[in-house]
């Protein structure tokens, strides 16, 4: 297995960040700055076209450090952040650009691009967790939780269907189309977020891929408003929902 390196280390706010490599993946762990013995882990996935330390994924880490003492860690996804696009990578973003410009449905394209990114990605943040779990902070025998929107979710869906140590998750606001089967074997405590009135997403395809998750315990949370209007109150909802199932009191 490649070895987990830490490359740089900084502390604001509560919480102590440090970037790390696991072969040729970067990577970003966040961490209580003070506070002592072991700790839930929370791994999260960016959305389509940021990074590691987007603000949604800065934001998240800081609430789930702060305020439930956990450590939250995402990798770039392939071709997104510090790493290099392919010439597919760009033929892709290039026909996405060409669907938006003409106003034409963005699925065609967005969904066999995020699923080969999935299928890529997913063994990495295997990886990922086999490195972090042998951190004495973090331990093999902690509890997991997931959270990703958008390509986050894209990712998040198979992850959460082959990763046994991964005990809840969080998903929301991406194309469901190549996601049903990962969704079917599911059981795990879910936290589920639609934008009822997403010119995106179709309302009615978000839903199905609700009912089809196999969790006993799932939750859907649709509020009014576009793609974009996602409310950030979520982000605090999700905080509680992984202090609820990986243990620890919401502060």
């Amino acid at each position: 297995m490649r070895s987990l390196q830490f490359t740089t280390e900084s502390s604001s706010d509560g919480m102590v960040e440090r970037d790390f490599t696991i072969g040729d993946i970067p990577g970003v762990l966040w961490s209580p700055a003070s506070g002592a013995g072991r700790a839930p882990l929370v791994l999260m996935g960016h959305g389509g076209g940021t990074h590691k330390k987007h603000r949604a994924m800065v934001g998240r880490a800081h609430l789930l450090v702060t305020r439930c003492g956990f450590h939250a860690a995402v990798i770039d996804a392939p071709g997104h952040g510090d790493r290099p696009r392919t010439a597919r990578d760009e033929q892709d973003i290039a026909a996405l650009r060409g669907a938006q410009a003409a106003g034409e449905p963005e699925s065609p394209v967005v969904v066999p691009y995020n699923a080969r990114l999935a299928e890529a990605a997913v063994p990495e943040y295997r990886a990922v967790l086999d490195a972090l779990q042998e951190l004495p902070e973090i331990g093999a025998d902690g509890p997991v939780g997931y959270v990703g929107m958008g390509l986050g979710m894209a990712i998040g869906v198979p992850l959460v269907a082959a990763e046994p140590r991964i005990t809840a998750a969080v998903f929301g606001m991406t194309w469901p189309d190549a996601l049903f089967e990962a969704a079917k074997q599911i059981t795990v405590p879910v936290e589920f977020d639609v934008q009822w009135d997403d010119e995106r997403i179709p309302r009615e395809d978000a839903l199905a891929l609700f009912d089809t998750f196999a969790s006993p315990e799932k939750t859907l949370h649709a509020n009014a408003g576009a793609h974009v209007a996602w409310p950030l109150f979520e982000a605090d909802s999700a905080t509680r929902f992984f202090a609820r199932h990986l243990g620890a009191d919401h502060r």
